[in-house]
């Protein structure tokens, strides 16, 4: 359990109001919390997965893999063709699955995932290699995560854009934004969108808006 705030007397009245109910024990400041490392400073707060990204890379045996410098490829072509070789679906999902709980602080594999988790019951040994390549994107770069710092400010901005029919498959559009609030990435997210676009000039004039608070 995490408890946060900036009263103390209030906090420690909650954790003995909460003892006289249940078995605790004060740990501390928190530094672990259900795979995620936290670093406090006088420059803000770190967050990181890297203890779970080598326990990823081990499971898989990809720690010693060679690593590239993008999750993803460009242009992947990432479909659905029946005549390829099929995979493993229960370690494909087990994979991807872990790969989504990641992105949670490692925003820069967000898209990649979104793309490998669009096969989760139709996939093929090219979708696993796509998966086998963020496994080794993350071999590169295991410390990153995310830093909220003090900005002096709550302003709000909003990012977003979208592809030009990204999907081979169905050839709809995946559009995707992110928050920032005081500076800090708050909200980040992707998402297929349910019809074919002709164009994507309403994502850039509500990014503008925003943007200008």
């Amino acid at each position: 359990m995490i408890i946060t705030g900036n009263d103390k007397q209030e906090i420690a009245q909650l954790q003995d109001y909460l003892a006289t109910k249940f078995e605790m024990k004060n740990l501390g400041g928190l530094k672990y919390f259900l795979g995620i490392e936290v670093a406090q400073s006088q420059q803000g707060i770190f967050l990181s997965q890297r203890k779970y990204v080598l326990d990823l890379l081990t499971d898989t045996g990809m720690l010693d893999c060679k690593p590239v410098d993008t999750p993803t490829v460009q242009n992947h072509h990432l479909g659905e063709y029946p005549d390829q070789v099929s995979t493993n679906k229960e370690i494909y999902q087990r994979l991807v699955g872990r790969l989504i709980y990641l992105s949670h602080t490692r925003p820069n594999i967000a898209y990649a995932v979104s793309v490998v988790s669009e096969f989760m019951h139709s996939l093929r040994e090219d979708h696993m290699n796509a998966v086998l390549r963020i496994l080794r994107y993350l071999k590169s770069v295991p410390r990153k995560g995310l830093m909220f710092s003090k900005h002096g400010h709550l302003d709000i901005d909003g990012y977003t854009d979208a592809d030009w029919t990204g999907s081979i498959t169905d050839r709809k559009s995946t559009s995707y934004y992110f928050t920032f609030v005081g500076g800090n990435l708050v909200t980040l997210r992707s998402k297929k969108q349910k019809a074919v676009g002709r164009s994507t000039i309403h994502w850039t004039s509500w990014a503008l808006a925003t943007s200008m608070h």
